[in-house]
């Protein structure tokens, strides 16, 4: 556990609650103090614009609960939540701050079960270990196995193959980046290969609907960060074998329909996919084309630089560097618990592999490299604004303008034409540097010399400087030219403290 003002993957807690608030009917209390509760009003309401408020309760700890101990309000936290809302499931997780309180909290959840007519389990999670992905991996695997163990048990669980090849989609969850559009793009493909969708897990679905995975006739893990511990579960203990090739752009596509194909034959069912990956490649996907267009040629030579997270960063590295021709210089993410299989599939497509959570080590590389374009999270984009370089958002954490309201998958066939607009759009090409330096425009040099950088070190002191630098960003260009306009109109020759204080009069007055 660390102090820090930024980070690319949240803790732990909330990859509980991402799970929870995906499946359908179940609710989250979260033992917590005041503050950590910013996942019910921030992230799922505002971000993913649910028009429902987050099945997510905080069970608050204040100085009551550090006097008494938690147990009896989070305990009638659980009960009255059981009452209300009549959840199938409810899912007790503490914060990395409660957790320093180290109580039992296995014990309130089985007192409470006496009480509830709803499951409860604990979120089997370690707080001080695992961050947001992992954590939202391993409570997925948790739910999955503890409803198919309890279905085994009561002897109700569907083991009974579906008649035509059928397919469990694991691993699209709350707040995930363009999940909701790529699970339509996968559908879409599933349809077009035959298969029927026989779960997707969790999305919106009943806990009392897992005990019908079996029945599918494999499983299919469309990201890396998710869905990976359950597909292994299910591996072992059901035999059903599993999917997990990122089919993100023309290449990966194909390796990924045969890795489906390969499947389908084993389990004897003959199918050839060929055609339609030849004719969803020439015809529907229109990314192969430009690939070998002039527009595209114009950006061979051109540096790029990618960083997010394990499934995103690897795919448009592959995609930069096979199919447009474009020099990755670097390519990093932030899962450092992937980092053998991240490395694996892009040292080949790039110079440097960059495996690291520190934005101050990525920003600095960043401006080191000095790239055409940078390709990465909402964090890379600031980074982008402070040094000029055009920024194509592409994988979590993002901002609200990243849930786009418009479709745009970044999975399947659709989805390639998707990041082949992100891609070219994200590049300031040679015509554009030449327009805006006749007509002017936000790129052109005038306008970076409007920068804190730019500062003239002869006209404002160090004390000064230093000052202007606590402003908030939003006001600081404001607020340094009415500074040296005062200045200016006063003959003053340089900008003190006294300056500042003296040009703020003169703007209120």
């Amino acid at each position: 556990m660390k102090l820090a003002y930024w980070m690319y993957a949240g803790p732990a807690h909330i990859g509980t609650l991402r799970i929870a608030s995906s499946f359908n009917n179940v609710h989250a209390i979260m033992h917590a103090p005041l503050g950590d509760d910013y996942f019910v009003n921030v992230m799922k309401s505002m971000l993913e614009r649910d028009r429902d408020f987050a099945p997510v309760t905080a069970s608050v700890v204040d100085r009551h609960v550090l006097a008494r101990g938690s147990q009896e309000k989070v305990i009638n936290n659980i009960t009255r939540k059981d009452q209300e809302e009549k959840p199938d499931l409810v899912v007790l997780t503490p914060t990395c701050t409660s957790s320093i309180l180290q109580e039992d909290l296995k014990n309130f959840v089985d007192r409470a079960s006496f009480d509830s007519l709803a499951d409860i389990i604990l979120a089997d999670v370690n707080h001080y270990r695992v961050n947001e992905l992992q954590a939202s991996d391993k409570t997925l695997l948790q739910i999955v196995s503890f409803y198919l163990e309890k279905a085994k048990s009561s002897d109700q669980l569907k083991i009974l193959k579906t008649r035509k090849p059928s397919v469990n989609i694991i691993g699209t969850v709350s707040l995930g980046f363009h999940n909701h559009h790529d699970l339509l793009e996968l559908k879409r493909l599933f349809l077009d290969l035959d298969i029927q969708i026989n779960l997707v897990i969790p999305d919106g679905i009943s806990v009392h609907e897992l005990k019908k995975i079996p029945q599918a006739w494999f499983n299919f893990i469309p990201y890396r960060e998710v869905g990976g511990l359950t597909a292994s579960y299910l591996k072992q203990d059901f035999n059903m074998p599993f999917v997990d090739i990122v089919p993100m752009g023309i290449l990966q596509i194909s390796k990924c329909i045969h890795a489906i194909q390969e499947i389908l034959i084993d389990l004897g069912n003959s199918v050839d996919y060929s055609s339609y990956i030849k004719n969803q490649t020439q015809f529907v996907s229109q990314s192969a084309w430009f690939s070998r267009s002039i527009d595209c040629q114009n950006l061979t030579g051109k540096k790029a630089v990618v960083f997010g997270d394990a499934t995103h960063a690897s795919a448009i590295t592959k995609i930069l560097s096979s199919e447009m021709s474009i020099k990755v210089v670097w390519s990093g993410t932030y899962c450092i618990n992937d980092a053998v299989w991240f490395k694996e599939q892009v040292q080949d497509h790039c110079d440097q592999v960059v495996i690291s959570d520190d934005h101050t080590l990525v920003a600095d590389l960043i401006a080191e490299t000095d790239p055409n374009a940078i390709f990465g999270t909402q964090m890379e984009r600031h980074i982008g604004k402070r040094l000029n370089i055009p920024c194509g958002v592409i994988s979590s954490p993002v901002h609200i303008q990243n849930f786009p309201l418009s479709y745009r998958p970044f999975l399947g066939y659709e989805g390639t034409n998707q990041i082949a607009d992100l891609i070219y759009n994200s590049f300031t090409l040679g015509m554009e540097d030449h327009l805006l330096e006749i007509f002017g425009g936000h790129d052109t040099s005038d306008s970076k010399n409007s920068t804190l950088s730019s500062i003239s070190s002869d006209l404002w002191v160090d004390e000064a400087l230093e000052e202007l630098t606590k402003i908030p960003g939003f006001v600081r260009n404001k607020i340094k030219k009415n500074t040296e306009k005062f200045a200016h109109e006063n003959n003053l020759k340089q900008i003190t403290l006294e300056t500042m204080y003296l040009a703020k009069e003169a703007n209120q007055s």
